[in-house]
């Protein structure tokens, strides 16, 4: 009986053992493939974008054609009784274009518009691991805040309860405890803050995975190495953005697009060449008027040409807006050419500047951590106050956070110069969680 006791407390303990795992951005960002909606939706248009080429290239095949026809006619040749004669129809037509400039624009357009498809997916995965990468950064953020508001709460108290027990024997005044005293509700107002901002970046990060996260891998020891970029100056950066940037192959597709819409406009102008094959076979032909149906059967094969005189002007203003819409695609290239350098340049800085300030941030809390233990052992022999140690201590603790927030920043800003560079994959995000 005993026995059976233990192993049913076995298996409750295992059944209720849920093993806590901290999910690195790795395994959130192969989440967020499979559960995020925005990234589903892009795909979903990926794929219906797939189908342009063979919409297009149908326009050059041929076209096959049935109609049929059943009826029936009442006959009245007034010297002959009321007949019914059924009437049938069945005809086949195929048509083969030879000539129509117009549906080859269109066959063009449609592997730009697939290749623009192509663009524009790529730029939503590395949106979706932009998207994955900041909101995850955001909850370690918020996390460092919460600790930080924790620790600073722990040490003030600390203080707070020796000013207490120093004033109560009468070894410092009433001001050390009441300036401790407002220190310490200070702290638990920014601590409440500080978790209900942890709780808000955690729904974003939810939003994405469709899970509310629970444990996510922060930065165990800041690097000194933080170099290793793929290119060294700024303008090998720019280059490669020209180059390589989907932003700006979207938009030179867009251009080319309305380049051969200007072409299709043309072709409205030009004759089309068909070759057509008819079989058609007829029965009760004629019956309405002689009131004796014939079976026809006839076949055809040739050449149709259809050449436009005059449509009301039409086809002039569709070539006066095509015009206007590829001029205005021009444009909009050279804006996104010259967005995209800016994009390069600022996030460059923002990398490089990054790892200065992680570099002097990290210095700094080592000479904060200096002053502390400086501070506190100047309290003990008389000679530092408890404002002072007070004081130290914010130092320390916004030393400390102000690091680790320098130090996501600058990955996120890592990743964001490989997107403007047309360079943000799965191989350069492995690398940013390979630092944390």
């Amino acid at each position: 009986m005993r026995f059976l006791q233990h192993v049913f407390v076995l298996i409750l303990c295992v059944t209720l053992y849920e093993p806590i795992y901290a999910a690195n951005l790795m395994d959130v960002y192969r989440e967020a493939l499979e559960r995020d909606a925005q990234y589903k939706s892009a795909r979903a248009e990926y794929l219906a974008a797939q189908e342009k080429i063979p919409q297009g290239r149908a326009l050059l095949l041929p076209n096959v054609t049935l109609n049929e026809r059943v009826e029936s006619q009442k006959v009245d040749a007034q010297i002959l009784p009321v007949r019914t004669i059924p009437v049938q129809g069945t005809t086949i037509t195929a048509i083969q274009p030879l000539i129509r400039v117009e549906n080859i624009v269109i066959y063009a357009q449609s592997k730009t518009e697939v290749a623009q498809a192509d663009s524009q997916f790529v730029i939503a995965a590395q949106d979706l691991i932009l998207r994955v990468a900041q909101a995850y950064f955001d909850v370690l953020s918020a996390q460092v805040d919460v600790e930080v508001a924790e620790a600073q709460k722990k040490a003030i108290l600390k203080q707070l309860e020796q000013a207490k027990r120093n004033f109560e024997v009468g070894v410092s005044t009433i001001v050390d405890t009441n300036e401790a005293q407002a220190r310490f509700d200070l702290t638990i107002s920014q601590e409440i803050a500080a978790r209900n901002a942890l709780e808000v970046s955690k729904r974003m990060l939810q939003g994405i995975i469709d899970r509310f996260p629970e444990h996510l891998v922060g930065a165990k020891e800041i690097t000194s190495d933080l170099s290793g970029l793929r290119y060294d100056s700024m303008e090998e950066w720019v280059q490669v953005a020209e180059e390589k940037n989907f932003t700006l192959k979207v938009q030179q597709a867009i251009y080319d697009i309305a380049t051969k819409e200007v072409k299709k406009a043309w072709a409205r102008h030009y004759p089309t060449v068909d070759l057509v094959a008819r079989y058609s076979d007829q029965k009760g032909v004629g019956a309405g008027f002689t009131g004796i149906g014939r079976d026809i059967t006839t076949k055809s094969i040739g050449i149709e040409i259809n050449l436009p005189l005059f449509e009301g002007f039409g086809t002039q203003s569709r070539i006066r807006e095509a015009l206007a819409n590829r001029d205005r695609a021009l444009h909009d290239l050279e804006n996104t050419r010259r967005n995209s350098a800016l994009q390069v340049r600022q996030q460059y800085l923002n990398v490089t500047n990054g790892i200065a300030q992680v570099n002097a941030l990290k210095q700094a809390l080592v000479s904060s951590q200096s002053q502390l233990d400086s501070t506190i052992l100047g309290q003990e022999v008389g000679v530092r106050t408890e404002v002072d140690v007070l004081n130290a201590q914010q130092q320390y603790f916004s030393a400390k956070r102000d690091l680790d927030k320098a130090y996501y920043d600058y990955l996120v800003s890592r990743l964001r110069l490989s997107a403007e560079a047309g360079e943000l994959d799965e191989d350069v995000l492995q690398q940013i969680n390979d630092m944390l």
